[in-house]
């Protein structure tokens, strides 16, 4: 029974859900801009259009993962959050999340963005 009481439901405040969308833009925000400085490094003429167009064909092969290294980037990130809100709390508890979070979408992006690129050298 505590363990239900414990559990976090989704946000009631329209905060919670902008925090929520951010991260989702953010990571799409940073993989488009690497995409978008690839296809500038390239010579593409119009490397807007190739950032947009750029996904990668090959199906999941690990679950929802294309690597194992990804796997372990999500499990590794939740870890670290999940530690920073459990060891911390008040003001430290919001700067390190504040900090962390945007430091582990963005790598995780960046991840995903050498996958698919080593699988379109590979092509």
């Amino acid at each position: 029974m505590t363990l239900v009481t414990l559990a976090r439901a989704a946000p009631d405040d329209p905060i919670g859900w902008w925090i929520y969308l951010g991260t989702f833009v953010l990571y799409g925000g940073t993989r488009w801009f690497f995409d978008w400085r690839q296809a500038r490094r390239d010579g593409d003429s119009h490397p807007a259009r190739s950032a947009l167009a750029a996904d990668d064909p090959r199906p999941a092969v690990t679950g929802g993962f294309r690597s194992y290294r990804q796997f372990f980037g999500f499990v590794g990130s939740t870890i670290a959050v999940v530690a920073v809100a459990a060891l911390t709390e008040g003001r430290l508890r919001v700067v390190l999340l504040w900090v962390v979070v945007p430091l582990l979408v963005t790598a995780l992006s960046y991840l995903d963005f050498r996958q698919a690129r080593a699988a379109r050298a590979r092509s």
